[in-house]
């Protein structure tokens, strides 16, 4: 069951990615820390710092490098 609750939230992740015009088998964690490392996204920032008091460099551990827009 863990498994499968964590597969729908990337599953999500993924939709609202697709949503606003990213591509979609990648997530938004992903597209932001793209942008977090090359620095050109205030708000990437600022919701990836939100997101590390969650998980230490969640944005950055994130990219996928096979997805999205090359960085």
């Amino acid at each position: 069951m863990k498994q499968y609750i964590w597969n729908l939230l990337i599953a999500i992740d993924q939709f609202f990615n697709a949503v606003f015009a990213g591509y979609p088998d990648e997530t938004i964690s992903s597209r932001m820390g793209k942008h977090v490392a090359k620095k050109n996204c205030p708000f990437c920032n600022l919701v990836c710092k939100f997101l590390n008091l969650f998980e230490k460099d969640h944005c950055i551990k994130s990219i996928e490098n096979d997805e999205g827009t090359p960085m």
